[in-house]
């Protein structure tokens, strides 16, 4: 890390957002937020399933899209796993279907990129059986299912490569690396490092990061998550990415502690 960033944590700094990170990677977290769904299902690959496509679904408001993932956990019997798989989903979703499923997401655009998770489940046997196979590291897990899901066209909801934040699925792998949390699930935990994780980024993040001196530039790059992240090391150097719990405890007390 430079002599910048270093600059940038200070004691007080990281005090700050040590003690955010405790008070709010609690079960409680959990409650509107879209992990809450993970947990709703048992045994690993429908947790794997449901945490992966809640991620897909997350962005915009929560109040529109917490009901789109809870109506695809309804139409799967809390068996997300089969249901792609099997290509039960089709039930909801047809190849010729237009209308608008949830923002820029059409049922025929929801057909399409269940049909390449349900080619890639058919290929490996679960998501993380893909990544195991061609990464060891978490930027290469994210290239990974980009370059995946970029091979079948499907642009549209996973980034077509790691340009981008991508912060969906930076988001969803930490749902599936970090371990000895209420919130995160650690399914991957054996085979990607948690400390190789990069902070699931956008805009407001961005705006926070600035602000406290984490970042110097506004842009949500996969570059500017890559120099947060590193960022963040400084304070939780085994750990990063519990940043990120701390970043929303500042977002939520902003306006009367700091």
């Amino acid at each position: 890390m430079n002599k910048q960033k270093q600059a940038a944590v200070t004691a007080d700094l990281a005090d700050m957002l040590i003690g955010y990170a405790q008070r709010y990677e609690n079960e409680a977290f959990l409650t509107g937020d879209p992990s809450w769904f993970m947990h709703q299902v048992t045994g690993d690959a429908n947790r794997e399933t449901m945490a992966f496509l809640a991620s897909c679904l997350s962005y915009g408001s929560r109040s529109q899209f917490m009901p789109k993932i809870q109506q695809l956990l309804d139409s799967a019997s809390g068996e997300p796993y089969e249901w792609v798989r099997s290509g039960s989903f089709r039930q909801l979703f047809a190849a010729d279907d237009h209308r608008c499923f949830y923002r820029l997401y059409t049922c025929a655009t929801m057909h399409s990129f269940l049909t390449a998770y349900e080619q890639m489940l058919a290929e490996h046997g679960t998501l993380g059986d893909y990544v195991r196979r061609n990464a060891d590291d978490g930027l290469g897990a994210v290239q990974a299912i980009c370059q995946y899901f970029g091979s079948h066209g499907i642009s549209t909801v996973v980034p077509k490569d790691a340009q981008s934040a991508c912060k969906r699925v930076c988001m969803f792998l930490r749902w599936m690396v970090r371990t000895n949390s209420p919130v995160d699930l650690g399914l991957w935990s054996d085979f990607i490092d948690r400390r190789t994780l990069i902070m699931p980024l956008d805009t407001h993040v961005v705006s926070q990061s600035v602000r406290l001196g984490l970042l110097n530039s506004r842009c949500a790059s996969m570059h500017a998550a890559i120099r947060l992240t590193q960022s963040l090391a400084a304070i939780f150097p085994d750990d990063p990415l519990r940043g990120d719990f701390a970043l929303f405890g500042y977002g939520v007390n902003e306006g009367r502690e700091v």
